[in-house]
């Protein structure tokens, strides 16, 4: 085994990445957030969440490469840079970024190989998405809501995933924001945008339909018809790794068709 032997994944995405690649041995600590792969929990002792860590037991795993994630875990890789930890921080926020930080992974612990397949069957699950959505007869406009109060839309790699699977993202000009207070916006804006479809996915909470739906104004909207309010896993969409690609995406272009297939029946 060359590179670094033993890695402390502070979010999921890097561990999900590596344990697809078949390199989970290296691994000697999570966050607390990790759903995927559901082994890692069993296997792996929880270490920090995401912006906040326990310092002194992610030391004692003695570690020789600590990933993080964005200037939210800022402070916490800096405590551990001054413990004489090697630390290197992501930042992908895009989706061609999230395919890159596959490749740059496998890299760091010489699995360039596997990581390049993985990354590959990624590239191949956005080329089916827009070769499926250029063949929409109609595109709808879909509000994503990561949070209800207040309401954020959804980040970067949400909006392109959206996009890729051929919907419209309502708010498409605020997936440049990282931060999430810059993503806020309000019950009007949503109904000026006029979606067609709603997709819940509250991070850290299960989606409640009737929450947004006593908002003033909501009632007798089409978007807040059975079929058009509809919840996405958290774990998947909101997490910037294969999964959101592999999985989320193809649960996007299915939500998709669906939509076109329902209007165009109603309208024949």
């Amino acid at each position: 085994m060359t590179g670094p032997r033993r890695i402390v994944c502070l979010t999921e995405e890097t561990t999900e990445t590596l344990y697809r690649i078949g390199e989970s041995d290296r691994i000697v600590g999570i966050s607390a957030y990790t759903k995927r792969p559901p082994e890692a929990r069993k296997e792996k002792p929880m270490v920090s969440h995401f912006i906040k860590a326990d310092i002194a037991a992610i030391v004692a795993l003695e570690p020789d490469l600590v990933l993080g994630f964005s200037d939210l875990q800022a402070e916490i890789c800096a405590e551990l840079i001054k413990a004489g930890i090697e630390v290197y921080c992501l930042n992908h926020r895009s989706v061609a970024e999230i395919v890159e930080m596959v490749r740059r992974l496998g890299r760091l612990v010489d699995a360039g190989s596997e990581a390049t397949k993985l990354a590959e069957s990624m590239e191949n699950s956005i080329a089916e998405a827009r070769h499926d959505a250029a063949s929409l007869p109609v595109h709808p406009r879909v509000f994503f809501e990561e949070w209800p109060d207040p309401i954020i839309t959804g980040i970067r790699w949400v909006s392109e995933l959206i996009e890729l699977a051929g919907g419209q993202d309502c708010f498409s000009e605020l997936q440049g924001e990282s931060l999430a207070k810059n993503r806020m916006i309000t019950a009007h804006d949503i109904l000026e945008r006029k979606p067609d479809l709603y997709l819940g996915c509250w991070c850290g909470r299960a989606f409640d339909p009737q929450v947004v739906c006593k908002r003033p104004g909501f009632q007798g909207q089409r978007f807040t018809a059975a079929d058009r309010m509809l919840e996405l896993p958290a774990e998947i969409m909101l997490q910037p790794g294969p999964a959101s690609i592999l999985e989320g995406l193809p649960l996007l272009s299915k939500l998709m068709r669906d939509f076109a297939h329902s209007v165009t029946s109603c309208n024949e």
